[in-house]
């Protein structure tokens, strides 16, 4: 098997995990590994409250990311499985992707988010509906402040009173998890987290 993301072989180094068959194979080599960087950032706020993301957003995290989601390279979803895993697991909480806009689905052809979830083996539900199309990087602080609701609760959803944990591939300004945020709390959640694979600096 070669490394996803720059094709060289992938050295195959035996051990007792691999052998009882309980160890996930890499899906990148371990040079490619060690280009991206942690960033381990825990905030909390209101009316998300704790933000958790793992990397930072730098060269190699960019071309991953336009990889993935804009050259559409689906397989790329299990590459940080691990650490999703690792970060969402163990946590007591209803986990909610980030939903992208009908419109985006169409164009893009799977919702990338949940891919991610669903390569970390992470259970979630889909409570969200994205009401525009709108890319918040693209705004100022000032047109972000002024922006109507990005999502609404979906039909016959059922919010409960108790924890639920937002999940993005990219925190950039903050509003995308604020606005979501929000609406879970209007309709009856107690405390919603987010969890991010990355962190762009603003």
């Amino acid at each position: 098997m070669n490394c996803l993301l720059c094709d060289q072989k992938l050295a195959a180094t035996p051990s007792w995990q691999s052998l009882l068959a309980i160890e996930k194979s890499s899906l990148i080599c371990e040079e490619c590994s060690k280009r991206f960087e942690r960033a381990d950032i825990k905030e909390e706020g209101d009316p998300i409250d704790q933000v958790t993301s793992i990397y930072t957003y730098n060269e190699p995290m960019r071309d991953y990311l336009h990889q993935y989601k804009f050259l559409q390279d689906v397989a790329l979803a299990g590459v940080f499985a691990n650490e999703l895993r690792s970060e969402l697991a163990k946590k007591d909480a209803i986990i909610v992707p980030i939903p992208m806009h009908p419109q985006k689905k169409i164009e893009r052809t799977f919702a990338h988010v949940e891919e991610l979830l669903r390569a970390a083996r992470i259970p979630f539900e889909d409570l969200l509906i994205k009401t525009n199309t709108e890319v918040m990087g693209e705004k100022t602080r000032e047109e972000r402040l002024a922006m109507r609701p990005l999502f609404a609760i979906k039909p016959g959803s059922d919010i409960r009173n108790t924890t639920y944990i937002l999940v993005d591939d990219i925190y950039t300004t903050g509003t995308t998890l604020r606005h979501a945020a929000t609406v879970l709390k209007a309709a009856g959640a107690r405390r919603v987290e987010a969890v991010t694979l990355i962190r762009a600096e603003r």
